[in-house]
């Protein structure tokens, strides 16, 4: 009997200081019992619930791994970069002008394939480009996209960023969107705001997957996108753990003056997180390109609140943060069309991060560390 009027007691006490959890919970109970109805009626198939899986996986790993250099900025140079997102873009469109260049030098126009087909110069479809057919030119691509990025990421960092260390951050936030813009318009300029296909999609090598009730289809281009995002993050968690740098990193993440008393290098340091963060960007573009089979000037900027929401998700300043929260906004942008139309499963992602932040404020990964 006391153990019924403890329960009852405890349950009371939810409801009175909590009732916004209770309410979630409920909408989470209903959620999960439409869900098991609907795959019972059939309403719902396996396959499709595994579709979504799959290609919210493939989605929040792309933001996770755009969201680790945005993570790492906050991290050691305590700013909101809001030029990530056309840092991304610039990335991929430099990593892909050097993919068509090899994919159709000797056969197009020079020109044409520098700027990515712009203007129907060149067609992707003539090119056959897919990591199958041009390997080689991939590749290549995928390095460049990385590369440009570093190399514009150091020299923004030095014209614009460094004169400005010391200011207030909302004076580098402010600074950062104008360097967005400044960023987007060049490329308007170089590339036009035409919206392309990039890959022959009809030469991408597929697999279905047997489920017993249907297939879940899987590209070579998803595969790559699964190899390198993940292969890229082991990387990363191995230079912050196994290396001088790595600790050197966390150490300025956490106190910036006791790191600089200490003897630690932090322009350097600050050097390696741009070059880093810049690398892991410009690919992380590349591979949206790939995996979706278009470009358009502005993806970049339409990505960057995704981003966002990941690392402030995940725990600002963590970079273990960003990729969970990556892939927590990812499955739910895909997952959520089961219950509400696709056009808005971005805002049912936000959604998401705002009922985990109400519960736990600080993120999933609380604590402003790169580690």
């Amino acid at each position: 009997m006391n153990g019924v009027n403890e329960t009852y007691s405890r349950g009371r006490r939810l409801i009175v200081e909590r009732p916004l959890l209770v309410v979630v919970g409920l909408v989470g109970v209903l959620l999960v019992f439409d869900f098991i109805n609907r795959l019972l009626s059939g309403d719902l198939l396996v396959s499709d619930v595994g579709s979504l899986v799959w290609n919210g996986l493939m989605r929040g790993l792309i933001i996770g791994l755009a969201g680790i250099g945005l993570s790492m900025t906050y991290s050691i140079l305590n700013f909101a970069n809001f030029s990530h997102g056309d840092y991304i873009t610039s990335g991929a469109f430099s990593g892909w002008a050097v993919t068509y260049l090899i994919a159709g030098l000797g056969s197009n126009n020079i020109a044409g394939l520098l700027l990515v087909g712009a203007g129907g110069s060149v067609y992707a479809s003539s090119l056959g480009i897919t990591i199958a057919t041009t390997p080689i030119a991939v590749v290549l691509g995928l390095v460049f996209a990385g590369v440009s990025t570093v190399v514009l990421a150091l020299l923004i960092d030095r014209i614009v960023y460094r004169p400005m260390r010391d200011a207030e951050g909302i004076s580098l936030l402010i600074t950062s969107v104008g360097v967005a813009f400044v960023l987007r318009y060049l490329i308007v300029f170089v590339f036009s705001t035409e919206n392309r296909g990039t890959t022959a999609l009809q030469d991408i090598p597929k697999w279905n997957l047997l489920l017993w009730d249907g297939t879940v289809r899987v590209t070579a281009h998803d595969l790559t996108l699964l190899v390198c995002t993940v292969g890229l993050m082991i990387g990363v968690h191995l230079l912050l753990q196994r290396t001088k740098l790595g600790k050197a990193m966390r150490a300025m993440a956490d106190n910036e003056d006791l790191a600089r008393i200490s003897g630690i290098p932090t322009e350097r340091v600050i050097r390696w997180t741009w070059i880093i963060g810049g690398g892991l960007t410009g690919i992380a573009g590349y591979l949206l390109v790939l995996w979706k089979g278009t470009i358009v000037f502005q993806f970049g900027w339409l990505l960057l609140l995704p981003i966002f929401a990941a690392v402030i998700l995940g725990g600002i300043g963590s970079i273990y943060g960003a990729i969970l929260g990556g892939l927590v906004i990812g499955l739910t942008w895909n997952l959520s069309i089961i219950w509400i139309p696709s056009a808005f499963g971005r805002a049912a992602a936000f959604g998401m991060m705002i009922l985990i932040l109400l519960f736990k404020p600080q993120g999933l990964f609380a604590g402003r560390t790169t580690a």
